[in-house]
């Protein structure tokens, strides 16, 4: 679907098997259901769409949201691939190291960095939900001082691992408790180390009331007082049929489209979604969590007019915002790379655009980005 704006003309592509798009063949799930059959798939319909519109010397970008940055990441060197460059790349929610995510770390003991990387977003979520001291000076302020914290004092103490001394893992507590909301008591119970779901249900637990995952300002009554984490998430229950009736409606009615068949917000595919991935270099696929950071390295390197737009919320703790600052700041280029990357952050969660002052700085920001790197 194309749509005309100001500042550019947008194509909104429905990943496979999602939105109205169906597949078939022989294989077809192997053919689309994995990390490099998603952005092969993806690299193959810009090129034609650019040959059968005529847009091939137009300025070109990619915006990615959530797994959507995973696929933008790698596509901008597939691209490459196929003498396509880039002007920009603009990636919302991102997360392009799947070691950094908090989905189960207890379930891979020995790597704290999710631990890490959510923290801020807690730290967050309590001020939002005043269930701490706020401090002098604005949200974005308080949070450089967590992040300041979580990669020194809190990251070496999770190093340490069970040679923590006592003192040591009572201060710590006591400064994530500041940060957090969650006792002390509870704090030493989870070994300083914070599930997501497990702070989601905690922090409201008084109220029996659970935060949201996507978005932190949302909540809703726990479902199980008694459960160890979260068993949904507010947000997504709040607006999900609200978008989902709202693109319906304006589809089939103002646009007249209705191919008569269900419009698919989402698929369940995760499980049984190929992970593997080969970074530029290896000689196959590596069996790991998916990593592009290397992709993305390799084709600023190529392509040293590239332009990145990071974006986010601070109330998401499904991709933490700190997350994908950290990715951008590990990428493997030189210092001169690091210099066209621009962020952007806001007080809202994953779907930054479900806080109106949020979607019109989005906006801005982005249509502004645009403008600044077209090519003269």
């Amino acid at each position: 679907m194309t749509r005309a704006c100001s500042t550019s003309d947008l194509v909104f592509i429905d990943a496979p098997g999602t939105g109205f798009s169906r597949i078939a063949g022989a294989d077809k799930e192997k053919a689309f259901y994995g990390v490099d059959q998603d952005i092969d798939a993806f690299a193959k319909f810009i090129s034609q769409f650019l040959s059968k519109y005529g847009r091939w010397n137009s300025p070109k970008y990619v915006f990615g949201e959530s797994y959507g940055t995973m696929r933008a990441a790698g596509l901008v060197l597939a691209l490459q691939n196929q003498d396509i460059d880039l002007n920009g790349l603009i990636m919302l929610s991102d997360i392009l190291n799947w070691d950094l995510l908090p989905d189960d770390p207890q379930l891979n003991p020995g790597n704290d960095l999710p631990y890490v990387m959510t923290l801020p977003t807690y730290a967050a979520t309590a001020w939002y939900h005043n269930r701490i001291a706020r401090p002098d000076g604005d949200l974005a302020t308080f949070l450089a001082r967590v992040e300041n914290f979580a990669t020194t004092d809190y990251a070496q103490a999770l190093m340490k691992g069970n040679e923590l001394p006592e003192e040591e893992r009572q201060r710590i507590a006591r400064k994530l408790s500041e940060y957090t909301a969650l006792p002390v008591p509870y704090l030493l119970k989870t070994n300083l180390r914070i599930q997501y779901g497990a702070f989601q249900k905690e922090l409201l637990a008084d109220q029996e009331m659970t935060t949201g995952t996507l978005d932190t300002r949302f909540s809703g009554a726990t479902l199980d007082p008694l459960s160890k984490i979260a068993t949904y998430d507010p947000q997504s229950n709040a607006i999900s049929a609200a978008y989902v009736a709202a693109f319906n409606s304006y589809v089939r009615q103002q646009l007249r489209y209705d191919p008569g068949i269900e419009f698919k917000s989402g698929i369940p595919i995760y499980e049984s979604w190929d992970y593997r991935h080969k970074p530029p270099g290896a000689g196959h696929a590596l069996i790991a969590l998916p990593n592009v950071m290397p992709d993305l390295a390799v084709a600023m390197k190529q392509n040293p007019d590239l332009k990145i737009l990071v974006t986010g919320g601070y109330y998401d703790v499904s991709t933490p915002y700190f997350a994908g600052r950290y990715e951008m700041r590990h990428l493997p280029i030189p210092p001169s790379l690091q210099r066209n990357i621009e962020y952007r952050y806001y007080e809202s969660g994953h779907m930054v655009y479900a806080h109106l002052p949020s979607l019109k700085a989005l906006h801005d920001d982005v249509a502004g980005f645009i403008r600044r790197t077209q090519a003269p």
